[in-house]
């Protein structure tokens, strides 16, 4: 027996615009048409035969129309929904959040008997009845429903057991099915995050506020905000960890510059909001979802707010060193660890806290097996090119059972282990997605730096410039000696070998790591830029270890020399950072080289043509 649509279909989600979800829906199939993406999300127009309403699929079941399950002009068996009134528009929208295919295409829209209308909310001004099916709209929204239409719902539930007529107490609606066009809601959420309290002021006055990141049973997540008097109610009730029921707040779309969380939209809560603790019911573990970016794709994230998910696997684990923060002059633990991805490249990424003591220690045991790491919200930085660190809100998974890690675990085994990998910091281009920003966003000369003194007073400041080196001093000091596992200057212990104080243990051995200065060149004028390790080596051509042998073995250090006048007069493009600091009670300048690369001369063509047309536009304007 074929499947066809259910009669009437539209009808019975008019009568139950919003269903309980303990309730036990009627069988509800419906014919998809018109089926087309809009942004992230498909919509479609929800075919009965006899009517029509416009719907939507929420963004958990795209994968479905992707994957060729939900097709126009197929079957679909609504599971839960949501009927909405547009305000802006004298209409409805169905909000599908679960359903599942029943039939592919048909070869034709579903039609029946009887006009076909698309369904709209009746206006209060015009003395206007539609009748359809039984059901009559009159003005100012009245609904009557006649026996036919009704009889489905209510013989439904009082065919129910009296503990499950009982059990339809709260309609739990799934995050990813809110939106600001909703009426009431409540959700039941775990609070994954919790931020501190802070205080403004602006033009309107002074204020707190205080944020939270909530994620419910699917893993997806929201970040609610609340100001003021809500701010100062629900501060103390927001515990970590825990699970609560919240209802009547409001929702927007997200500002994509401040979002910290995958959601189009974000929460506000007011003072009337209503937050309840879910104590005495069974909690849930939200599964942890992610939305993995590439190593070689991280260039546009360097500094930004966004925060990214990462899949590895691990190729380095550093000892747990204690850092020292400039802020409080607390101690706090770290770990380094490196991961790569089948795009052969590598990034390093440190673990902080609890995470660097524990999750970083189950790494490093299992080190050798080059285990498999999934890793949530990291913020991307520019140390040594590009770095990546680990927040208090960052969870980290360790050989998931996902598609990726399957994939990325098959990859490493039969090509990736052979692989030459490529450290991301050092390889950033500017012909590349990642590198385009790095190193063709906020181009500017020396001068603009030099002839502005205030620069980065307030916090670093980035900038990219194409310089030639144009002098490297001979007789400086060029480099340090350095703990091989923690990269951190070692002293000479009392006995032999080297102590760490990073590691805090000695060392037999150490290595020589660079630290210098050179003296920069464009068409504006002239600076002098510090220069770290994984910089200078590109500049040099070789190790600090190699050059300390050359210069050893040199009695008049001509060849020495001459190894760092061939590094002069050849143009790079450079990413640099600018701070200030004294020198001698005398405020400087200190510019410094995060990361660097060749000329790519086509791409550097047509960013100065580019630049010549801007020139031009201006001149004409």
């Amino acid at each position: 027996m074929s499947i066809m649509v259910t009669p009437n279909a539209i009808s019975l989600i008019l009568v139950n615009p919003c269903p309980d979800s303990s309730s036990d829906l009627p069988e509800i199939i419906v014919q998809v048409t018109d089926l087309k993406l809009t942004g992230t999300k498909y919509m479609f127009m929800a075919n009965d035969g006899k009517m029509k309403v416009r719907a939507l699929l929420q963004s958990a079941l795209s994968s479905e129309v992707t994957s060729g399950n939900i097709q126009n002009l197929g079957l679909i068996r609504i599971l839960d929904y949501t009927l909405n009134d547009i305000p802006t528009k004298n209409e409805k929208f169905l909000i599908v959040s679960k359903c599942e295919a029943v039939s592919p295409a048909l070869e034709s829209e579903v039609k029946t008997e009887g006009d076909e209308n698309l369904l709209k909310k009746p206006k209060l001004e015009m003395d206007v009845k539609s009748e359809v099916n039984g059901i009559v709209l009159r003005p100012k929204q009245e609904m009557i429903v006649a026996k036919s239409a009704a009889q489905i719902v209510n013989e439904q539930n009082r065919n129910m057991a009296p503990s499950a007529r009982m059990a339809m107490t709260r309609r739990i609606h799934p995050l990813v099915s809110l939106n600001p066009y909703q009426g009431n809601w409540t959700i039941k959420v775990r609070v994954t995050s919790k931020g501190n309290m802070r205080t403004y002021k602006n033009a309107r006055g002074e204020g707190c506020v205080f944020n939270v990141e909530l994620t419910d049973e699917d893993g997806t997540q929201i970040q609610a905000t609340m100001f003021n008097d809500a701010a100062r109610k629900f501060y103390d009730k927001f515990q970590m960890g825990k699970v609560y029921y919240i209802s009547k707040g409001t929702l927007k779309v997200a500002n994509k510059q401040f979002k910290t969380v995958q959601n189009d939209y974000e929460m506000t809560l007011n003072e009337n909001s209503e937050v309840e603790e879910a104590s005495n019911e069974a909690s849930f573990i939200p599964e942890t979802k992610f939305n993995f970016v590439p190593i070689d794709e991280l260039g546009p994230y360097v500094n930004g707010r966004e925060l990214v998910d990462v899949i590895g696997v691990v190729q380095n684990v550093s000892p747990t060193m204690s850092i020292r923060r400039k802020i409080n002059n607390e101690t706090v633990p770290k770990r380094d660890i490196t991961i790569a991805d089948e795009t052969k490249k590598t990034v390093v990424v440190s673990l902080w806290n609890d995470l660097a003591t524990s999750i970083g220690q189950e790494l490093l045991d299992m080190a050798d097996k080059s285990p498999v790491v999934a890793i949530k919200s990291l913020k991307v930085g520019d140390f040594q090119g590009l770095s990546l660190s680990a927040l208090s809100k960052s969870i980290v998974v360790v050989d998931p059972d996902t598609p990726e890690a399957r994939k990325l675990r098959s990859w490493f085994d039969s090509e990736g282990k052979e692989t030459t990998l490529a450290a991301i910091g050092s390889v950033l281009s500017p012909s590349t997605q990642s590198g385009a920003r790095s190193m063709y966003s906020d181009r500017v000369s020396l001068a603009h730096i030099t002839n502005n003194p205030s620069l980065g007073e307030e916090k670093p400041v980035f900038f990219c410039i194409k310089a030639y080196i144009s002098y490297i001093k001979h007789d400086q000091t060029m480099w340090y000696r350095a703990c091989k596992t923690c990269n951190k200057k070692v002293t000479e212990a009392v006995e032999s070998g080297f102590w760490c104080e990073g590691c805090q243990k000695n060392v037999q051995d150490c290595s020589l790591r660079y630290i210098m200065v050179v003296k920069v060149s464009d068409a504006s004028g002239e600076a002098y830029l510090s220069v770290f390790n994984d910089q200078a080596e590109k500049i040099i051509g070789c190790s600090a270890d190699e050059l300390n042998l050359l210069k050893s073995e040199d009695t008049d250090n001509s060849s020495y020399q001459m190894k760092l006048k061939e590094a002069t007069w050849a143009p790079h493009l450079f990413r640099v950072s600018v701070t200030p600091h004294e020198y001698n009670n005398e405020k400087r300048q200190r510019i410094t080289i995060r990361a660097i690369a060749p000329i790519e001369y086509a791409t550097e063509s047509k960013y100065l043509m580019e630049d010549i047309s801007k020139m031009k536009i201006s001149k004409v304007l």
